[in-house]
């Protein structure tokens, strides 16, 4: 009995792991081929690295590190793409959205219309950066003060 109830509190601390491991996005046990490219936005509110990014809503890749551009003062962005999506065009646009109302940040890519391809180091150059929530927020309470006078 002792034997069996150990095993079954063995099997749901594994499947606990199993879980924090999905919910997290760490991907050390998931590890795929791909190719990297690059996108600079202004603001990148909560987007975090080994966020998804997708494409028509299918993931497609991830965020692979985010930083700062000393030059242009703006935040890198690279995305490391799936091999198997090796064909999107050259002018595709890149987006930081989120996932429901308060859910994860992600970089939506949406595709163009020319013929040839994006290649491992080549800059996104059409982007949109995040809506940051506390800016709308400030926003509307702004104007709506401003109608009242």
């Amino acid at each position: 009995m002792e034997l069996a109830v150990g095993a079954f509190v063995a099997a749901g601390l594994a499947a606990l792991f199993v879980l924090a491991m999905q919910v997290s996005n760490i991907t050390a046990f998931q590890q795929s081929e791909g190719y990297t490219v690059e996108a600079y936005f202004q603001n990148v509110g909560g987007l975090r690295e080994r966020a998804p990014v997708r494409m028509g809503g299918v993931q497609i890749g991830r965020v692979s590190a985010i930083t700062l551009d000393a030059q242009r003062f703006e935040a890198r962005v690279a995305l490391t793409i799936d091999q198997r999506y090796d064909d999107l065009p050259s002018d595709t646009a890149a987006s930081i959205r989120t996932s429901g109302l308060l859910g994860e940040q992600y970089v939506s890519l949406e595709p163009g219309g020319m013929p040839d391809a994006l290649a491992e180091g080549d800059e996104i150059t059409l982007t949109r950066s995040a809506l940051v929530l506390e800016d709308i927020v400030g926003q509307f309470l702004y104007n709506q003060s401003g109608e009242g006078e």
